[in-house]
């Protein structure tokens, strides 16, 4: 039961090219660091990658699209990285665009072990176009798939070393799910503790998802916009 790698080159050893990578955080904020910085040594190519955004130019998800690793976006929100936009319109980098809530459900779906499911959001939009609709309860829904990965890259707060996970604040946004979407999820940690460490009442993921757990170091943790108010 003893999931811990030594660090994140041990733990992404075998992620190969064209691997769909699933990645967790939103905007900058609960971005596996560790993780996106050994994708981007390794220079893995043609990935898919599933997440909410592709980070900022510079930060995040942006560097693997930078060094060209990445061949086909799905997310929901791209409007912070500028060669997401360039490789885009130059028809470099393939996406699809996927509404926030649907993109977490087709997560959440991909491990319940649900196929698909319908929606009303997106009915009647290019985000409908040659998917199956259907008429339920009075309301027009589109059929969705759900998503998984071959890996999930995953941030949180503490973990123990079976991989009972606890999120901090905003970092739990997109990781929980995309923790269980992965069939190698592999986990990084600012605290790695002993087994039983962890209130079971405070575990917001169970181990049961987590392939791969190791203790995270040199966090940035950047701020995507900062904005403050002055002072009185």
């Amino acid at each position: 039961m003893n999931k811990v790698y030594p660090d994140a080159q041990a733990a992404l050893q075998d992620v190969f090219d064209g691997a769909t990578i699933l990645a967790g955080g939103f905007g900058l904020s609960g971005n596996p660091e560790s993780c996106i910085r050994e994708l981007a040594r390794r220079q893995t190519k043609n990935l898919t990658i599933v997440s909410n955004n592709c980070g900022t130019t510079e930060k995040g998800l942006g560097v693997l699209l930078a060094q060209g690793q990445v061949k086909k976006m799905i997310s929901s929100y791209v409007g912070e990285n500028k060669i997401f936009e360039q490789q885009f319109l130059s028809g470099q980098l393939q996406v699809e665009l996927c509404p926030q809530g649907t993109l977490a459900e087709r997560l959440r779906a991909g491990g319940a072990g649900i196929e698909a499911f319908y929606t009303p959001t997106g009915y009647g939009t290019k985000v409908a176009d040659g998917k199956e609709t259907r008429l339920i309860n009075g309301k027009n829904c589109v059929l969705e798939h759900a998503i998984r990965g071959d890996f999930a890259i995953v941030k949180a707060w503490k973990g123990d070393k079976w991989g009972n996970l606890v999120f901090r604040k905003t970092s739990r946004n997109f990781n929980p799910l995309v923790a269980q979407a992965g069939t190698v999820t592999v986990v990084e940690v600012e605290e790695l503790v002993e087994v039983g460490e962890i209130d079971p009442d405070h575990v917001h993921l169970p181990s049961i998802y987590v392939q791969r757990i190791f203790q995270g170091t040199g966090y940035e943790k950047p701020i995507e916009q900062r904005t403050t108010r002055k002072r009185a």
